[in-house]
């Protein structure tokens, strides 16, 4: 998969976390591949299925680091001479470290060290001292305020490898595998895609509010399909009820993704399958809670409402469980704030008296 120089030069790429936060390394993984001979993508259990999805990785492994916010384990010499020995398999040469603002790389660094890798980059507010080589400092060196996507970006230019000419630094997944989507999707002429679910309680758009979104759909003749995780099922079956088709639970990565490049649109918060969605270039309804801020974390995509009060009291809090009464920041969006979003993503009516003049957009599958 990778371009490289020639010479075996070999990179170990790590992005630790979550799903979404792997997806959106994507166009760092592809300019890393263009200037190595062989790219390993290190992820953590929660992020190892989104790598799986990637262009330019050919080797995939998986470490949980223990001071990811997912991981519960002890830091032990079981852990790091299960880390020593991953690296010993890899032998790369260098390491690029892909972190959030809110991260630092100087733990995998020294373990990075300890293991013998080389050279190691990565973005870091503290001084590292011996563990890294390239260091880009955030505030000076690296802007605060710029989409996750481009952040990743300017760390593996700073570690020798720019994006390529012809790539345009878009979020994309691999399009070499054949995933046939479930027979009640593949049935209808054009569909709506519902994903209720978020990983933490404060990223939310109400249940109800989701169920009440669907029951207008389908008064309004559009077909809807909802999609979760096999965890989210009682979730998904609460908001599809009798009117959408419910596949919480039913869907692989790479079948979600066939599922989402196919809709007409899709209405989903601040979650995992809102950057898969950027990725296949679905028009996308984004429920955004600001917990975190939007100018990072929202999808990175040419077509993109973003809905949800920015200026909430709970702005920047990076709250798991909503730390405001009443959850204003998404409660205040209503069912009529997300149609009109979807008529302006589409360009054309989806609420009128006469059903006769409500044309259907050209579908995108």
């Amino acid at each position: 998969m990778s371009g490289g120089r020639g010479d075996g030069h070999r990179v170990l790429v790590a992005r630790l976390d979550s799903f979404g936060d792997v997806l959106v390394a994507g166009p760092a993984v592809r300019a890393v591949a263009a200037g190595a001979d062989h790219v390993t993508l290190l992820c953590g259990p929660q992020g190892a299925p989104a790598g799986a999805l990637l262009p330019g990785v050919d080797t995939l492994r998986v470490w949980a680091a223990p001071w990811v916010t997912e991981t519960v384990r002890p830091l032990d010499d079981a852990v790091l001479a299960e880390f020593r020995a991953l690296i010993a398999e890899e032998r790369p040469d260098e390491a690029v470290v892909l972190t959030s603002f809110h991260q630092s790389p100087l733990p995998l660094a020294m373990l990075l060290r300890l293991a013998g890798v080389p050279r190691v980059s990565g973005a870091s507010v503290d001084h590292p001292g011996a563990l890294l080589d390239v260091r880009l400092r955030p505030g000076e060196d690296l802007p605060e305020d710029v989409p996750e996507p481009e952040r990743a970006l300017r760390i593996a230019a700073a570690a020798g490898f720019p994006l390529p000419d012809g790539d345009d630094g878009a979020l994309r997944i691999r399009d070499d595998e054949v995933v046939s989507i479930p027979s009640e999707v593949a049935a209808l002429d054009r569909y709506v895609v519902v994903h209720p679910g978020a990983s933490v309680e404060a990223r939310s758009w109400p249940p109800s509010s989701h169920r009440a979104l669907v029951a207008e759909y389908a008064r309004l003749g559009v077909p809807v399909v909802v999609t979760g995780s096999p965890g989210e099922r009682d979730l998904t079956a609460e908001v599809a009820g009798s009117t959408a088709v419910d596949l919480g639970g039913r869907t692989s990565p790479a079948g979600l993704a066939a599922v989402l490049a196919g809709a007409e649109v899709v209405v989903v918060g601040n979650t995992g399958p809102a950057h898969l969605a950027a990725a296949v270039g679905a028009r996308i309804v984004s429920l955004f809670s600001p917990v975190v801020p939007a100018v990072k974390w929202a999808p990175y995509a040419a077509h993109v409402e973003l809905l949800g009060d920015q200026e909430a009291p709970c702005r920047l809090s990076r709250a798991r469980d909503c730390p405001v009464l009443g959850h204003p920041c998404l409660a205040g969006v209503g069912v009529d704030d997300v149609l009109a979003a979807h008529e302006r993503l589409v360009g054309c009516a989806l609420r009128t008296n006469d059903s006769s003049l409500r044309t259907a957009p050209e579908t995108r599958r």
